[in-house]
């Protein structure tokens, strides 16, 4: 669990922010101005949510200044819904993690907390999805339960293949958690999502000064996992550059900060990656010897469609853990059954918590069936044109057909509409008016106020 201090003036965000964070299981904490911020800024802190704009005569450049100077301040996230090139360099020169653009949604904040430069105490926090891939009890999944139990204690590298939503990350975690090294840290980096330029950084640390923005030392993911777990995910996505270093971090079991010393780490390393690396090297793209040296236990996991039997017991584990939190109660027919055993899948897991969620919140009822099940969002990139040309307009258009459902489950209530579909109401009032749902003249900071009285 970590403890996100959220620093801005505008009343209803500091709030979505708040209830987002609560429900992704962390703490949030709040201050309405930069002095406020700065007061509230405690050892105890993860990472800052900081708004550019704010009046009291401290903007956010200026409390960032003032927490940066602390060489042990948490990461600090510069949010503004007035992007510039201006403010976005100054921002990051001054030592921001990232800066983003209003409004944030849950997903999104998910994704950024999980690629926190300062881990620990957000990589050890409950998953929300613990468990989800590892349900079942076909063929293939006990192959992987096996595998799993088999590997735990050991040192040896683990690689981890599968495609796109199987659940990567949870096979790595049930490795950590069941082995050896389970009271040791799980740092989980996702090196497709980390800029080249920051991944050696991130992996092996810095020195003080060593660069611009270099503020204070910094260990690295490899240091940050001693005596624990490293996972490294989409290691696919490498730079062949990176490739080499981690090669030598891998065969040596020495690290060497960015403008530091050699450092001697023992962290036991978990890759993974939906890529095929063997094709990957034949077209040189992934080094040879990386590969060779990463492929020591190898333990693939199946799609959702080739365990099917699956499909049932983890669609049930999906609406359980609905009723959990908050809630009704909703149960499958048969006709829904047969609906998402008819379906291939092709988002795996992910896919069908997704299809269950969805369907939870659109149908009144208890009872979900074949015609409450909705599919749509793979069928239509399956059957129109090029993914890398529709995608955006497919996504926009489910997007606005579940706000509309929302809607009208919610007899136009916008509050009990935002709380359903899981964002907060700024954003879908945002979305309402992007999608043409909500009046051309209305103010959405007012309509916040309004359902605030």
């Amino acid at each position: 669990m970590a403890t996100v201090l959220i620093v801005d003036d505008d009343a209803a965000l500091r709030e979505g922010l708040a209830e987002a964070l609560t429900d992704l299981g962390h703490t949030p904490r709040l201050a309405a101005s930069g002095r406020e911020g700065l007061a509230a800024l405690d050892g105890d802190v993860d990472v800052v949510l900081l708004d550019l704009r704010m009046p009291g005569g401290m903007d956010g450049i200026e409390v960032l200044r003032r927490m940066r100077a602390n060489d042990a301040a948490p990461p600090v996230v510069v949010l503004t819904a007035f992007a510039s090139a201006a403010n976005t360099i100054e921002a990051m020169r001054l030592g921001a993690f990232d800066h983003l653009t209003k409004p944030i949604g849950r997903e999104e904040l998910k994704a950024l907390l999980h690629r926190l430069p300062q881990r620990a105490c957000i990589a050890t926090s409950p998953n929300e999805d613990a468990e989800d891939t590892l349900i079942g009890s076909s063929e293939p999944m006990r192959h992987v339960q096996k595998a799993i139990g088999l590997a735990a204690d050991s040192d040896a590298i683990v690689l981890i293949l599968g495609e796109t939503g199987t659940g990567k990350e949870l096979v790595a975690r049930a490795l950590h958690v069941h082995g050896k090294r389970s009271k040791g840290p799980f740092i989980a980096v996702n090196c497709a999502a980390i800029p080249e330029d920051l991944l050696e950084s991130e992996l092996f640390g810095h020195v003080k000064g060593s660069f611009t923005g270099a503020t204070g030392d910094r260990a690295g993911a490899f240091r940050d996992a001693a005596d624990g777990t490293l996972f490294l995910d989409e290691i696919g996505d490498m730079p062949l550059a990176m490739q080499a270093k981690i090669l030598r971090a891998l065969q040596e079991q020495v690290v060497t900060p960015v403008g530091g010393k050699r450092v001697r780490s023992n962290a036991r390393v978990i890759a993974a990656t939906h890529r095929d690396l063997a094709k990957l090297v034949a077209a040189g793209e992934f080094r040879e010897d990386l590969y060779y040296r990463l492929n020591v236990v190898q333990i693939a996991i199946p799609p959702l469609r080739d365990r099917v039997a699956d499909i049932v017991p983890l669609a049930r584990h999906f609406l359980a853990r609905a009723a959990a939190t908050g809630g009704r109660a909703k149960h499958l027919n048969e006709a829904g059954i047969a609906k998402l055993q008819r379906h291939p899948w092709p988002g795996n897991v992910r896919e069908l918590r997704n299809a269950i969620e969805r369907a939870c919140v659109m149908t009144r009822g208890e009872i979900i069936g074949s015609d409450d099940i909705d599919t749509s969002g793979n069928e239509t990139r399956a059957h129109a044109a090029p993914p890398d040309q529709d995608l955006p307009a497919a996504v926009a258009r489910l997007e606005a057909t579940m706000i509309k459902r929302a809607l009208e489950a919610c007899g136009g209530n916008r509050t009990e509409a935002a709380r359903r579909l899981n964002i907060n109401r700024q954003l879908l009032y945002t979305k309402m008016q992007r999608y043409g749902l909500a009046e051309p003249s209305e103010n959405l900071t007012a309509r916040v106020a309004k359902d605030d009285g």
